[in-house]
């Protein structure tokens, strides 16, 4: 199958996806909602009780945080599609088509994405309203904007691989969300990990969302990001590479006649 079917059949798939949102009230709310309560409430509740050395503004320290934290959620309608869809007869239909099925996929993956690009604006223009600022320069912003699409991304390749494996939708929302927790809030997201116990501070640093979230931070505040950069690109690339490909072989496995 050429090149140009996959993108077409994956724009195809993707626009399938896209199109349920505007028709979904309830899913059009959560991923309008919930963002701005992310913001608002741990701004306002944290905003006044923690410091961190280096920035005089903790909302400066926390919005990268809750960016990327909220993306990284957004991940999980992934898993819980793809579930739905298997649950629904549609994978199988669409299997009978004359399409790729790696467009299936990454179909699915793509408007999840397009999703979280929406949410990120929304995101975006409730922390300005607050007071964030990119302190550093647009390029370095796009960059640091661009790294939380990128992991938020392969994450959802790794709910891919859950939405596919799980017997049920209920399941999958379980399956999806269970691990993200430890994930985020072992983290740097929301504090120094130097204000962590030294067993757990060695988790959080090595923690792929603590190298991605620090890294965003130091492009949206103008300071050097260092080999996290680099980190950062390698983590999501990886994560693609390898959850992308068990997907799709699990998904061919699934859906084998």
């Amino acid at each position: 199958m050429s090149s140009n079917t996959l993108v077409q059949d994956t724009w195809t798939e993707a626009g399938r996806h896209l199109r349920i949102i505007p028709r979904n009230i309830e899913l059009l709310i959560f991923a309008t909602i919930q963002p701005i309560m992310f913001v608002v409430l741990f701004a306002y509740v944290f905003g006044g009780e923690i410091q961190v050395p280096g920035f005089d503004d903790y909302d400066q320290y926390l919005m990268p945080g809750i960016f990327a934290q909220s993306l990284v959620f957004g991940s999980t309608f992934t898993s819980v599609g793809l579930a739905e869809d298997m649950s629904k007869g549609l994978i199988d239909r669409l299997r009978s088509l004359p399409m790729s099925r790696a467009a299936v996929l990454i179909g699915r993956t793509v408007s999840d994405l397009l999703r979280n690009i929406f949410t990120f604006l929304v995101m975006l223009v409730i922390a300005v309203l607050i007071g964030f600022r990119f302190e550093g320069s647009i390029v370095d912003a796009l960059v640091a904007t661009g790294l939380l699409l990128l992991f938020s991304f392969a994450l959802s390749w790794v709910q891919a691989a859950i939405g596919l494996s799980v017997s049920s939708v209920e399941v999958a929302n379980s399956a999806g969300f269970i691990w993200m927790f430890p994930m985020t809030f072992v983290s740097s997201a929301f504090v120094d990990t130097r204000t962590m116990p030294g067993w757990l501070q060695g988790i959080a640093d090595v923690n792929p969302f603590t190298i991605v979230t620090n890294t965003a931070r130091a492009l949206y505040n103008g300071q050097p990001a260092g080999n996290d950069l680099w980190w950062s690109v390698l983590w999501s690339i990886g994560l693609i590479a390898v959850f992308a490909g068990l997907s799709i072989r699990k998904f061919n496995r699934s859906t084998a006649a």
